[in-house]
């Protein structure tokens, strides 16, 4: 009986062992686990603390930056054998200064835009020249679809600006060779709708230079001396990018005959002309430049503007004739479904003074008649209404029965 109580009591001490090495395994389990999950913390807490060290850091910058003292614009007048330099304060004196070591001293030059210290005005920064985005604004970068077999007539024309414009760019030893300078300045005069702008259109189309285009009331300003500044900066621009075309639309804008009895506005605009005429033919070489320009008054400009050297030469872009406004037609109905009766050379023969523009208007609005007609051709009597509303409404020719004209 002994001997079973000791087996009896030997197993359950066992049993008792067991139960213990499995408690203080689970234990060890949950420690562990415990363990991964605060060191787990303690790197999201370190993360964490390294990314608001780096926010304090960039704060305490910022907060150093805008205690900064501001900064005073002025312009470099000499620089002086001494090192120092001579400047205009945005303040208005004038100042000899020093610079800052870190200024490359090929960078200091007359002209050249600076910032200053607030206290010592002594010059701690180069600052870029100003560009103003209006004038960047006024390159064109994609060129225009048309082309010079998009004109109707304008025969002599499109040949006299092609020997202005096109050949000294495309070839300038051609000129060379002559011992001749090639014009520098074309002037598309004519009345509205003659096709002067499309001219520029397919200039811009055909050469690979620079197009700038610009309208002649962009350049007229408010203030005092903006116009005369974008009128600079706008050739600074195409010198910059030669070879390149100015196209100056509405030249009369801006370049109407100066007056002696003219108001502030008319005096601002005559500082314009005249900055227009110092970049046209002054002592700045224009280099590969070329200009062209548009009006409708020929008789209004400045006779300054139109003196050789300038614009060298004068293109009259006049209203077509009989064969040219058939021509005219024939381009602008090119895409339409036309009826076997239609006739271009009789729309053509009722249409005496009337412009490119107009015959234009006539075909589309041959074509919007049709539409509200709800009909596949363009019929002869579509262009009958169509010549008789736009004769009218552009007053080209008293109102008459243009119906006896087509029979």
């Amino acid at each position: 009986m002994a001997d079973i109580s000791s087996d009896e009591s030997s197993s359950d001490f066992s049993r008792y062992l067991l139960d213990k090495v499995r408690q203080l395994e689970e234990r060890n389990l949950r420690l562990r686990e415990e363990y991964s999950r605060v060191e787990s913390e303690k790197r999201s807490a370190e993360s964490e603390k390294l990314r608001y060290e780096r926010d304090v850091r960039k704060l305490r910058s910022e907060l150093e930056r805008l205690k900064t003292p501001p900064l005073v614009i002025g312009t470099i007048l000499d620089v002086l054998e001494t090192g120092k330099v001579v400047i205009k304060s945005s303040t208005g004196p004038r100042f000899i200064v020093g610079s800052s070591q870190f200024i490359d001293g090929a960078d200091l030059q007359p002209g050249t835009r600076v910032a200053l210290n607030q206290q010592t005005l002594a010059v701690v920064g180069v600052l870029s020249s100003p560009k103003d985005p209006t004038v960047y604004g006024m390159e064109i970068i994609e060129s225009p679809s048309v082309d010079y077999d998009q004109i109707g007539g304008l025969k002599a024309q499109i040949r006299e600006l092609k020997e202005t414009v096109e050949l000294p760019l495309i070839k300038p030893e051609a000129f060379a060779k002559v011992g001749i300078e090639p014009p520098k300045g074309v002037l598309l005069h004519g009345p509205p709708g003659s096709g002067k702008t499309l001219l520029a259109k397919a200039v811009a189309q055909r050469t690979n230079a620079t197009f700038i285009r610009v309208v002649g009331s962009e350049l007229v300003q408010k203030y005092i001396g903006e116009g005369a500044r974008l009128v600079r900066e706008l050739f600074e621009m195409a010198r910059e990018k030669s070879p390149s075309i100015i196209f100056v639309d509405e030249l009369d804008a801006i370049g109407a005959k100066r007056l002696e009895s003219a108001t502030s506005g008319d005096r601002e605009v005559q500082r314009t002309l005249m900055q227009l005429l110092a970049e046209m033919d002054g002592f700045d070489v224009r280099g590969n430049v070329r200009i062209i320009g548009a009006t409708n008054r020929l008789d209004i400009l400045d006779p300054a503007l139109l003196r050789p050297g300038r614009f060298d030469r004068m293109i009259e872009v006049t209203l077509p004739d009989l064969d040219e406004r058939v021509e005219v037609l024939e381009i602008h109905t090119k895409g339409m479904n036309l009826a076997d009766d239609i006739k271009l050379e009789q729309i053509a023969s009722i249409t005496d003074g009337v412009s490119g523009a107009d015959l234009k208007a006539i075909a589309m609005e041959a074509g919007m008649f049709a539409v509200r007609s709800d009909k596949d051709l363009v019929m002869m009597s579509d262009f009958e209404e169509a010549t008789k509303k736009v004769l009218t409404t552009q007053k080209m020719q008293p109102l008459r029965d243009t119906g006896a004209m087509f029979a």
